[in-house]
Parts: structure tokens; sequence; C-alpha cells
């Protein structure tokens, strides 16, 4: 794959300096796909961690679809390899990430993580007057997780039963709305104690989640947040401050501030960005590939991929938009793509080792790209340790299905 390089004077990088890099749809979608493991070739396979890594995090609200993440960027990965990763060897952490949702992350780099999103500014209060927690009842309940987690490995009924005897009766009583049921009200910030570094899943214990206490410290504030965003830039730059806000469920003018903070000590720089406009890159990170991406793949509910990718117009083109979004938000769909860019929907029911595969291509696809389409649905197949059939025809099924 041949690059072209460009580059600017450093000096001039900062919040309001005039780009003077020009950056193509085609190009950026390349150097995100590469830098994903999902197009061209790689010195090595990663590892899962690795893998993990490169997609800053795998969407693991479903572990099935997380180990398809995993499994696609690596090279003869199954769902095995991520589960050993993530139970034995324990180079993953199954935690609350970005957005607050349940992510695998590398367990090297959970210090980063807790770090830079504990710092991230939260929205108003989204629960009811009577169901709220006072700041000083938040962190009374954090504290108590920890201690109850720490050394330990606890039900979601034994630790709620460890935080109302370290609190009292108040954090027990059941306010939360959740699956047709009601949760003890010390659930709302079960999500921050995974910010906080006090909370990870253990392995299920019957049917029933587990959680422990990883132990990780995290690291300063101000030094994981910068080091959070360059990571971002480089795997799905260039983007601008309200797709970094986006991706990290963060307040916009918080992002533009930490941009502006960086762009102006010179570690990251602004380019053009075709129909986006000015965005940002690591400083001197300006090389792209020139070769355009061919090829197929599918991808999973909630790949790290679509979720962090803008423009959305461009990677969802034409009837794509409205087909493969779901409403505006990625990743409710399994995704087609098709040279780089979202080309239909996609289903999987699974019986045993069987693996029903469904594909809806929104254009008819080549004798040459149906025979790519069945060598990737082998694919996904022997990375969920299954036998797959292939059907190309309409996906009937809804989002989340």
């Amino acid at each position: 794959m041949t690059t072209r390089a460009r580059s600017r004077s450093r000096a001039t990088a900062t919040a309001t300096a005039t780009a003077t890099v020009t950056v193509t749809w085609p190009e950026a979608n390349a150097r995100r796909l590469a830098r994903q493991h999902l197009h061209g070739l790689a010195s090595s396979a990663p590892s899962p961690a690795e893998a993990v890594g490169a997609m800053l995090g795998a969407h693991a609200q479903v572990l099935s679809a997380a180990e398809l993440s995993v499994g696609l960027r690596g090279e003869g990965l199954t769902r095995t390899d991520v589960r050993t990763a993530l139970w034995t060897d324990r180079t993953l952490v199954k935690t609350f990430g970005p957005r607050g949702t349940v992510h695998l992350l590398p367990a090297a780099d959970l210090p980063l993580w807790t770090g830079a999103l504990r710092t991230v500014p939260t929205g108003p209060n989204p629960f009811p007057k009577d169901a709220r927690m006072t700041p000083e009842q938040v962190e009374e309940v954090v504290a108590a997780i920890g201690e109850a987690l720490t050394g330990a490995e606890l039900t979601i009924d034994e630790l709620s039963d460890a935080i109302v005897a370290r609190t009292g009766p108040w954090a027990g009583d059941l306010v939360m709305p959740g699956f047709q049921t009601m949760w003890p009200r010390w659930r709302q910030v079960l999500h921050l104690a995974g910010h906080r570094g006090v909370l990870a899943y253990a392995p299920n214990r019957g049917r029933k989640a587990a959680y422990t206490n990883p132990g990780y410290t995290p690291l300063p504030g101000p030094e994981a947040t910068a080091a959070l965003l360059e990571r971002y830039l480089y795997a799905y730059g260039p983007a601008t401050p309200a797709h970094f806000a986006q991706w990290l469920a963060a307040p916009k003018r918080w992002a533009a501030e930490l941009f502006a903070s960086l762009a102006d000590s010179g570690a990251i720089e602004e380019v053009a960005f075709e129909d986006a406009g000015p965005a940002w890159v690591v400083a001197g990170d300006t090389d792209f590939p020139a070769d355009p991406v061919r090829g197929v793949r599918l991808l999973p509910y909630f790949d790290a991929f679509a979720i962090a990718s803008h423009p959305r117009e461009r990677l969802f083109p034409g009837r794509a938009f409205e087909r493969a979004l779901g409403g505006g938000q990625a990743g409710n769909y399994p995704m087609l793509l098709v040279d780089g860019t979202v080309a239909g929907v996609w289903h999987q029911r699974r019986s045993g080792k069987r693996i029903a595969v469904t594909v809806e291509p929104l254009e008819p696809l080549s004798a040459a790209r149906l025979r790519a389409l069945e060598a990737e649905v082998e694919r996904v197949a022997a990375i969920m340790e299954g036998s797959a059939e292939l059907t190309v025809g309409p996906v009937s099924v809804g989002p989340h299905a």
C-alpha cells in the first residue's frame, strides 16, 4: 500500500490555525480501517488485547458481539481466545467504558481509561427527584463498592447487601426502574464505580453477573484525557471536537476546550477534512493511504469502527443511512461493508453449532463479491466456533434482534 505524505509546521498548530493539509474521505476511511486491523496487511496478527486497544474498546453489552469484533481483527482468533484473555489471562477487562456502556478494555490501559472517564463532566441528573442521591451519598456508595469488592467476586445481589450494610437502608430503596422490575437506589452509580476503577466484571456465577475490584489506580485526569484524545485521533482521525464528544458522551464545550489545549501545546494539528471542514489529527500524523479500500466485510452490533467514524453520511451513504443506522444510532444493526462503506445489513441466528446468516445487500452483489461474502461468512463462523449457512435476502428482524 502506498502513502501520500503531508507535513506542516507544528509552530502553527493552534486552535485558530488555518489548515494546510487536506484529507479526503476515502483516505481517512482507508487509514481507519487499516489501523483497526480491518483492511490491509499487518506485520503481525494482533492479540485480543492489542485488537481491543486498536479499536479503543469493544462494546460488550452483548458479549458475543464483542467476541466477534475482536476476532475479526485478528488472524485465527476465536471466541475462546477472547474469553481466555478476559477470564484466564486477564489481559482484557470487562467494565464500564465510553458512554457509560459495558466494554472490553485492555487491562494495561485501565489506569488511562479510568483516569480519563472520571474527569468527563456529567449532564443533569436524569433520575426522578425521589430516586436521586446526594453527592455525599454517591461518594459513600462508591467507597462501599470498592471495599466490598476488594479481594472478592460478588453477584449483584451480594454486592447490594454489602453496600446496604456499609451505608444504610436508603441505598437499598427500590426506586430505579430496570427490566420490568425495580432496582435499589445505589445501582444508579454502578457505571461510575467502573469509571473510578473500583469495579469490573468477574466471571458470571451461573446466570448472574458478578463483579470484583480490579485494583488499578487511575492516572491523573489531565494526563489521561490528553492521552485518550491522542489515541482517539490516531484511531479515528481526522475528527472534530463534536465527533469526540459524541463518542465519549461528553459536553461539546468540554471537548472543544480539550482540543484547543492540546492544539496550543502542539500535540495535535488541524487539517481540512472534506465535508467535515476543519478537523484534527495527532501532530505529524498526516500520512494517509492513497489506495482505495476494496473488499467485503461483516461487522457485528455496535462495532467500534461504525460508532466512532465520522462523517456518518459518508460511512452510511445513500439508502444505508436509513436502513443501517436504526434511528440515527450507529451500531443497532450488524453491517455489511463493501469497499469500506456500509452497503447492507445482516443477521445471525444460532442453534447449537449451526449459524444461519442472512445478508441483505442494498445493491446486487457481483459474482466476485458474492464469493467474497461467502468467505467472510465462513470466517465469522470460525471465530464463533460454528458452521454457517448463508442466505442472501431481506433481513426481517429489527435492531438488536
